[in-house]
């Protein structure tokens, strides 16, 4: 197992890496909306916390030089399953046709108070390891 971090996502606030390779695939920890340059959640909206969540991913999946298209699951985390729609938008942009199998599923409370946190499994390219 490798560690994997990268200045470009936000550092862990608890007891957990930013992610681990495990025989070629990173498991990436849940992100949430926290800007790295600013280590706080700047974003009010869905949208704009989904934007924030999926780009700090993009930095996770840079850091292993892979892409979305390698995304093979994410699990989604919502407060408020009111907020799906406006999520799917902003998340499916992030993608192109390959698209990970995924879970979605509302949850009384996360860090921060913020509205989304995304985690995910990548196939990460062989390139890479």
């Amino acid at each position: 197992m490798k560690k994997i971090t990268t200045e470009k996502a936000p550092a862990a606030i608890g007891p957990y890496v930013q992610g681990n390779m495990v025989n070629g695939f990173l498991f990436a920890s849940g992100q949430i909306p926290i800007n790295p340059q600013t280590g706080v959640v700047e974003a009010t909206t869905i949208e704009a916390q989904t934007k924030q969540v999926m780009t700090n991913i993009q930095a996770m999946l840079e850091a292993v030089n892979a892409d979305f298209g390698d995304i093979a699951k994410t699990t989604c985390f919502l407060t408020n399953m009111a907020d799906f729609t406006a999520f799917n938008e902003t998340y499916a942009s992030f993608f192109n046709e390959n698209l990970p199998a995924r879970s979605c599923v509302e949850v009384s409370r996360l860090p921060k108070e913020v509205l989304v946190e995304v985690e995910v499994i990548v196939a990460v390219p062989e390139k890479t390891e």
